[in-house]
This record gives C-alpha cells, sequence and structure tokens, in this order.
C-alpha cells in the first residue's frame, strides 16, 4: 500500500519547532495508561519541552532532586513528564519522597539513575502507583533482579554498547519495556530499534546551538533586506535626476 503523506497544520508563528528524528517513528511504541509514547526528549529546558513534538519528556538532570523543578516542568509540559528521582548521590528515604511527590505533581512515571539499589527500588515501588523507570548503564546489570524489586521499565543508557545491550535483554527478557538512547544519527537511531527498544531517548540540541543556526538564517536575511532598501533608495533618487 501507497503511503499518503500526513496533513500538516501549523500556526505562522509557531511553524518552527524542534522535530525529533523521523527513524525513531518506526519504534513500536510503549502504551503507559493508554497512551502510545515511541519517543521520549532528555531535557529540562521548558522552551525546548513546549517547542517540540516528542510524545514525553525525561527530566532528568545531573544534580540533587528538586520537588520545585518537577512541578515546573510538569505545569508547563503539553505531554507526559518522567521524572527524575534518585540515583548516584540521592538516594534512600528522600528518593522515594520526591517520587511520592513527583506522582501527586501529575508525573506520568519516575526515572532512578544508576547507581540505585534494588532495596531503595522496592521502596520506591511501596510509594508510588506510577511506572519506575530503572536506567540500565552496562551489561554488569541484573536484569532480573531490578525487575523482581520493581522496575517498570528499562531505560537503557550504555552510549555505543546500547544496541548490544538492549538485544541481549530483549533475548532474554522479551516482553519487558525497554526505552534506550538512539544515538546522534539516524542510523544509530534505527539499530537501536532493531535491536528491541520500544521507545528511543532523544537529547535536543541546546538552545544556544538552535539559537545559533536561526541567527546565521536572520543574518542573512538581514543582508538582503537592506540591499533591497539600499536599491529602492537609489532607484527613488534617480528619479528625482
Amino acid at each position: 500500500m501507497e503511503k499518503k503523506e500526513l496533513p500538516r497544520i501549523e500556526g505562522k508563528l509557531r511553524s518552527k519547532y524542534l522535530e525529533i528524528p523521523k527513524e525513531i517513528y518506526k519504534a513500536k511504541g510503549l502504551l503507559i495508561m493508554g497512551r502510545r509514547i515511541k519517543s521520549v526528549i532528555f531535557t529540562t529546558d521548558i522552551a525546548i519541552i513546549r517547542s517540540c513534538n516528542a510524545d514525553a519528556v525525561f527530566a532528568v538532570y545531573p544534580f540533587t532532586p528538586q520537588q520545585v523543578i518537577s512541578q515546573a516542568i510538569i505545569s508547563v509540559a503539553p505531554m507526559p513528564v518522567f521524572v527524575g528521582v534518585g540515583g548516584g548521590t540521592t538516594q534512600g528515604v528522600r528518593s522515594a519522597v520526591i517520587a511520592k511527590d513527583a506522582e501527586g505533581d501529575g508525573a506520568w512515571g519516575v526515572v532512578v539513575n544508576a547507581p540505585m539499589t534494588n532495596d531503595n527500588i522496592r521502596m520506591i515501588k511501596s510509594s508510588v502507583d506510577i511506572p519506575i523507570i530503572v536506567t540500565v548503564v552496562n551489561d554488569q546489570v541484573d536484569i532480573a533482579k531490578r525487575l523482581a524489586a520493581g522496575a517498570s521499565i528499562l531505560n537503557v543508557s550504555a552510549a555505543k554498547d546500547t544496541p548490544k545491550i538492549v538485544r541481549r535483554i530483549r533475548e532474554q527478557f522479551p516482553d519487558v519495556p525497554i526505552i534506550a538512547t538512539g544515538g546522534p544519527t539516524g542510523e544509530s537511531i534505527t539499530e537501536t530499534i532493531e535491536a528491541g527498544a520500544d521507545c528511543i531517548s532523544y537529547t535536543p540540541p541546546s538552545t544556544a546551538e538552535i539559537f545559533a543556526g536561526m541567527m546565521e538564517k536572520y543574518r542573512a536575511e538581514e543582508n538582503a533586506c537592506e540591499k533591497v532598501e539600499t536599491r529602492s533608495k537609489l532607484l527613488e533618487a534617480l528619479e528625482k535626476l
């Protein structure tokens, strides 16, 4: 059957937005609380969150999680938000409390980074009813124990080894939901999906990088406008002679 082009409806002022790589649409997706999610954007930048077409947000950052940050992101995001609640320096009861607060604020799931103990995952599981997304960073992780502790979804983030680890997990656990980093290219995203990832997390360029590209275009347009304006003034001057 011939593929039909989807109709595109855009506002004049909202025609510029960040689109996720088209290869991500090849993913099967995850059905989370009735919503199908194929793409998760990895950012806490509110401007990017409000100006992208991702299905969900990973609100995870390299500092101790703070409820006020997750509250702000959840309040402005037009899509589901998965909130980072611990891993590394943030562990124990604090992670469980942050997870419970995130659920109360409207998060669709909580993310725990590595390192994180299984006891800690069990504590979080006893505190919330939303999915717990457990990050897998290498092939040394005991997946069976993570699942037994309460992991709902695995988030494979192992740089260049991600497809290999996804494939190994999928062979051993055919039905486990997997989100995985897709890498920087369409080829790496496709490879990760073919390895068995259900959903792809995408790290967007920063607002500074996006703005730099836009400014190049704006400068070129400004130069063109100035040339047209100069030419018009010359024509006007010649007509007066």
